[in-house]
């Protein structure tokens, strides 16, 4: 293995624009890059373009009819199927659309067949993440889903257990769907309460089909969870199931929607709490799965205060050069932030929260607390089903 991280890029994937009204504004991502090279983050990894996911390997999540769809609607926007979820409020078609999101995925499935064949010891798509398209539809600005469409893969290339940890704002239930039924995939999302936040999904009593029973693992987190009970969570329920499964591949999810300056959710997350997971996933990888590391972008729509920091924290650390907390942002990326969006960039690299500080989940379950509710009833839902101890 080379321990080489990769970086999957391609300027096209910027081409994923449901219009200037929606706030999947692709700019979240041509600001990242520049940011990732302001850094010179470039010189500490390999830069590389995936071909697009085929249609062999987008049926292997995907239905055929559904593909068939969205190649129409790419061909002909004004032909998009609603019975797809193509079309809609949330998922308005675009001429291209198909070969856009197929390269999307292609740089996900790309970057599980480095790490998987060792080419790359961590392979980051922060353009992936695409978390909510089911097999036969859209969903939630998601057309495929490049998340699943990369365990697949590795499942085709013999991996016998995927570990996927989702730490989006919004319950992962595509990814969850894709693999409801496969106990060779564990899926992990730690979101906002379904009561208060799309999709309505991601209970704790979602843990998988008969067969493959303790599989999903949901934390629905109260709104308003800050860093420290967001943290709280994830120590709490992540590495206990982890080290459990025994998985050889660790594929993570990066939505930066948790933040408190995000306009479509409710959890008050800062930068410093993101990066701290980052790390924490960076070192998970390194535990238990010899450091083969699958990381994805995912939802994030303050597309210049928040996306392009928190996943620039993420391929620093996956390139083995985290960035300081307190490190100021280079001017040249400031320049290009005013010349694109004509918004004012921030001036430092993270909130200032640096060290979160959090309680770990041995210190005490308090019975008042809703994010210890959140946490017990998950923990509760699905450690016995792995004859775990709750």
């Amino acid at each position: 293995m080379s321990g080489r991280a990769q970086l999957m890029w391609d300027e096209a994937v910027t081409g994923y624009d449901f219009g200037s009204d929606h706030p999947m504004d692709p700019v979240r991502l041509a600001l990242t890059r520049k940011l990732v090279e302001a850094f010179g983050l470039d010189r500490d990894l390999e830069v590389v373009a995936a071909k697009p996911a085929g249609d062999s390997t987008l049926r292997l999540v995907h239905r055929e009819d559904y593909v068939q769809a969205v190649k129409a609607a790419s061909a002909d926007p004004a032909s998009a199927d609603g019975a797809y979820g193509l079309g809609t409020v949330d998922d308005p078609a675009f001429a291209g659309m198909h070969e856009v999101s197929a390269l999307i995925a292609g740089q996900s499935v790309g970057a599980a067949e480095s790490v998987w064949r060792g080419d790359a010891l961590h392979a980051v798509n922060f353009a992936g993440g695409l978390h909510h398209a089911m097999p036969g539809g859209a969903a939630g600005f998601c057309i495929y889903n490049d998340a699943a469409l990369a365990i697949a893969r590795l499942l085709e290339l013999g991996a016998e257990r995927v570990a996927y940890v989702d730490v989006d704002v919004h319950h992962g239930d595509g990814v969850q769907a894709a693999f409801w039924d496969d106990p060779r995939v564990l899926t992990i999302s730690l979101h906002e309460d379904p009561r208060t936040l799309f999709p309505g999904t991601g209970w704790p009593q979602e843990t998988g089909d008969p067969g493959a029973e303790g599989s999903a693992v949901n934390v629905a987190l109260p709104a308003g969870t800050g860093d420290a009970g967001w943290l709280r969570a994830f120590h709490a329920v992540v590495p206990e199931l982890i080290a459990d499964f025994r998985p050889q591949v660790l594929v993570t999810q990066h939505g930066a929607d948790t933040h408190f300056e995000d306009p479509l959710a409710h959890l008050a997350v800062s930068l410093d709490a993101q990066r701290a997971v980052q790390l924490a996933c960076h070192e998970l990888a390194h535990e238990h799965v010899g450091g083969r590391w699958v990381a994805l972008g995912g939802g994030g729509y303050a597309v210049v205060e928040v996306v392009p920091r928190s996943w620039t924290h993420l391929v620093a650390i996956a390139a083995g050069r985290p960035v300081e907390p307190t490190a100021t942002i280079p001017e040249s990326w400031r320049q290009e932030v005013y010349a694109r969006t004509r918004q004012l960039a921030p001036g430092r690299m993270t909130d200032g929260r640096w060290p979160v500080p959090f309680q770990d989940w041995e210190s005490g379950y308090d019975p008042a607390d809703r994010g210890d509710q959140a946490v017990l009833a998950a923990r509760k839902a699905v450690f016995p089903l792995r004859g775990m101890l709750a």
